[in-house]
């Protein structure tokens, strides 16, 4: 096949999967909708997840626009000659900056759509879900994951067809990274609000509601429940997918941009040396058929058990995929370098996840452990659950250099590039991200059936089959974060290696030697974005949880009957607190995120730019892995607890579990999973900016 022809394959595909989605998205909304009060309740959260998204994507669209007006303009110069000659000089073709620049904004609205499709079906299949769940587990299960689908499926198939045709019109794969840092500055503020918001309200509703007043969670008196509820939608379904939306995109386009430089000395397939350019779209179809396949063996077997059922349809998936990769391998005569690669990618994704799922899943020693120890009370409790986290960054660490080392030398082996190699290892682990999605979007979507039905008194049976969906759905969740940091890691590494082949473009030599004081200096303060850029995160988490507790509280005092269950507390009060405040705390996490890489590089110089990557990679890896997995952990060992264990609901040891899974919170829900946005939304601006940097550099 040509590489015109793979372009169209993969653009037809990309349509498929959005087609395979529209009619999920359709057979969802036709299941059975419930009673009066129940659509009432999912109506309060449907309404606050619309609200909120619309004054994100409002605020966005703006940012969006200005951005792409400075892109535009900044990429109408002749990079090469401005680099030689230290100024800037217009080229005699503007449309480069043009295309750019309209690559970008398509990047966001891609990134935009998905999350919007995935958090339109996800409010209606909740209430559909927790309906379904009066016919059985399997029903309600169905509902819930074919759902998520609806985000993965249309996830890929809007990134592929966006790429693609990217390069169709343009011949250019750096033109694509504009596409890319499109979609990751979605990713990072979408992400990383939805994280506060969610957190603002699950603590709040947490601390008030269970510790003070002796609530259950999700009881309809508490303020705050129907923002905790939209906040799964807009942090886990929109903020999640974004951000998984981001990572798939960066490791097509660092692979593409790596492939360049593979091409001009080694053809393949029909000996045309863009082939290792377009490769990585390659992988993205097959992985696409993968997970139209692996959708279908997603279902709940007689045990019982969601969370096999989801294992089981990933391991499916992975398999399938590993067999398609091959035979294509041998068939089209590629590189077996390559294709060893992109099975060390996948097998390491696979192995990270059973990882996470040993750390988080309260079958597990570690979170029964966790459960035991808050007996003693909540200290032990944070101090257990901070050892554990931090001990269950040592597996993901070593599957990822472990990939990496693999991936490298199996491509220098049969002469190619071994950071190609690595390049395509991420491309691989990030292959099935269709089938990862679905699974990671299940679970807010059964977290929120749960409390529609206590909400709503469906009866016990009802709210018993939900929360075994959801106890599936929380580690579901964990292992979703540990892939898509993992993910990001290696999608990073080769988003720095990018960068020095965009400045080896240019005639710029990038030498990072740690012996060099401005290199180190770039190191140092690489190294201490991501746990300040957490700090921000938290601290917004905090001081709006704070407003809020004050608010719940206001209305226990001023209205004694929401507790007596005699008139309905104001939700949209607490949502509104929850929505202004997420807003409002953006501003410097994305100063760090756009505006620090670029001071560091315009006044310190490209090789220091390089130091900076390399640090922020390092410690945020670390911080991210750390943060999702002891929060995950937390949250499974209070609801191990809750389960009967230990004393049950209401005891001492639960109170110490509710105290460490709010800590835990904005652990694994707002600054965990940013960070790998975080990271990668650097690595793309200083790959786009690295020629302006070149040129206009205060270090010589």
């Amino acid at each position: 096949m040509t590489i015109s022809m793979w372009l169209f394959v993969a653009i037809g595909l990309g349509v498929v999967s959005l087609g395979y989605a529209l009619a999920l998205y359709a057979w969802v909304s036709r299941q059975n909708a419930g009673g009066e009060r129940e659509q009432a309740i999912a109506g309060y959260i449907q309404e606050g997840a619309r609200a909120y998204l619309t004054k994100l994507y409002t605020a966005l669209g703006v940012l969006v626009a200005v951005l792409g007006v400075i892109i535009a303009l900044i990429f109408s110069l002749d990079m090469t000659r401005s680099v030689a000659e230290r100024a800037f000089v217009l080229a005699d073709n503007p449309w480069a900056g043009i295309w750019t620049a309209l690559a970008f904004v398509l990047g966001a609205l891609c990134s935009g759509l998905a999350g919007f499709l995935g958090m339109s079906i996800a409010v209606r299949a909740n209430l559909r879900s927790a309906v379904a769940a009066k016919l059985g587990l399997n029903p309600a299960f169905r509902v819930a994951f074919y759902a998520g689908a609806v985000l993965g499926l249309a996830m890929v198939g809007t990134a592929v067809i966006g790429i693609s045709l990217i390069y169709i019109f343009t011949g250019n794969p750096e033109t694509i990274l504009g596409f890319s840092l499109g979609a990751s500055a979605m990713a990072l503020l979408a992400k990383a609000g939805g994280g506060i918001f969610t957190k603002t309200a699950d603590i709040a509703a947490d601390l008030v509601g269970k510790v003070e007043v002796g609530i259950p969670e999700d009881d309809p008196r508490n303020p705050a429940v129907i923002a905790d509820n939209v906040g799964d939608n807009v942090g886990d379904v929109a903020g999640m997918g974004a951000d998984i939306f981001d990572s798939y995109v960066a490791s097509v386009v660092a692979a593409m941009i790596l492939g360049v430089g593979v091409g001009q000395t080694a053809a393949a397939g029909d000996g045309d040396p863009r082939f290792y350019v377009v490769f990585p779209l390659v992988l993205c179809t097959v992985g696409m058929l993968a997970s139209f396949i692996g959708i279908q063996f997603v279902r709940v077997g007689r045990d019982g058990k969601p969370g096999a059922a989801l294992n089981n349809g990933t391991v499916i998936t992975c398999v399938i995929f590993a067999v398609l990769a091959t035979l294509l391998n041998y068939a089209g005569g590629f590189n077996t370098g390559v294709l060893i690669s992109t099975l060390a990618g996948l097998v390491i994704a696979v192995l990270i996840g059973f990882c996470t799922d040993y750390f988080t899943n309260d079958e597990r020693r570690p979170v029964q452990q966790v459960a035991a120890m808050s007996k003693s009370g909540s200290a032990i409790t944070i101090i257990t659950g901070l050892s554990y986290g931090l001990i269950s960054i040592l597996p993901s660490i070593l599957g990822i250099a472990g990939a990496t080392l693999a991936a490298y030398f199996a491509a220098e082996a049969y002469g190619v590039s071994g950071i190609y190699g690595i390049g395509i290892a991420a491309v691989g682990m990030l292959s099935i991200t269709g089938v990862i999605v679905s699974a990671d979007a299940y679970g807010p979507i059964v977290d929120n059936a749960k409390g529609i039905a206590e909400m709503s008194e469906m009866g016990h049976e009802v709210v018993e089959r939900c929360d075994t969906l959801d106890s599936a759905g929380n580690t579901a969740k964990a292992i979703t974060k540990g892939f898509a940091i993992s993910a990001a890691a290696l999608t990073v590494l080769a988003l720095f290696a990018a960068y020095g082949e965009v400045l080896e473009g240019l005639g710029v030599s990038l030498d990072i030697d740690l012996q060099k004081p401005i290199v180190l200096a770039g190191v140092l303060l690489g190294a201490t974005c991501p746990p300040v850029f957490s700090a921000l995160l938290m601290l917004a988490v905090t001081k709006n949880a704070f407003v809020m507790i004050e608010e719940i509280r206001s209305q226990f005092r001023a209205r004694p009957g929401i507790l007596k269950g005699t008139e309905l507390p104001d939700y949209a009060r607490c949502v509104s607190i929850a929505s202004s405040g997420a807003l409002t705390s953006l501003i410097l996490p994305a100063v760090i995120a756009v505006i620090v890489p670029l001071a560091v590089g315009f006044l310190m110089g490209t090789d220091a730019l390089g130091g900076f990557l390399g640090g922020s990679i390092f410690t945020g890896v670390i911080f991210a892995l750390f943060m999702s997995n002891s929060g995950g952990l937390w949250d499974n060992g209070k609801k191990y607890i809750e389960a009967g264990h230990h004393g049950g609901p209401g005891s001492e040891a639960h109170k110490a579990a509710v105290v460490g899974d709010t800590v835990g919170d904005p652990f694994k829900d707002t600054a965990g999973p940013s960070i790998n946005t975080l990271i990668t939304v650097m690595s793309l601006i200083s790959s786009l900016f690295a020629p302006v940097i070149a040129a206009l550099t205060l270090v010589k």
